[in-house]
């Protein structure tokens, strides 16, 4: 079953509650998001990508995952 664009903020929110996310795309399979959050400073691309990997829980898991693409664009606040 797809995911919508709530469902993956609502995930997204629980691990980064203060951050701000955007998340955009409407078939629910090939989505993207872009999560600016304090957490993420000091932290090199690959760390701030697989910290929201790991807030997905499983979603984007193996060929039978809900989510099978996510375009991420990650940072610490200005």
């Amino acid at each position: 079953m797809p995911m919508q664009a709530n469902e993956i903020e609502a995930l997204l929110r629980e691990t980064f509650p203060d951050a701000e996310i955007e998340v955009a795309g409407d078939d629910g399979v090939h989505m993207s998001a872009m999560v600016v959050d304090e957490s993420f400073r000091g932290k090199n691309r690959v760390q701030q990508q697989r910290a929201v990997y790991a807030a997905l829980k499983g979603k984007m898991d193996g060929p039978s995952g809900e989510l099978h693409a996510l375009a991420l664009t990650t940072k610490a606040r200005e």
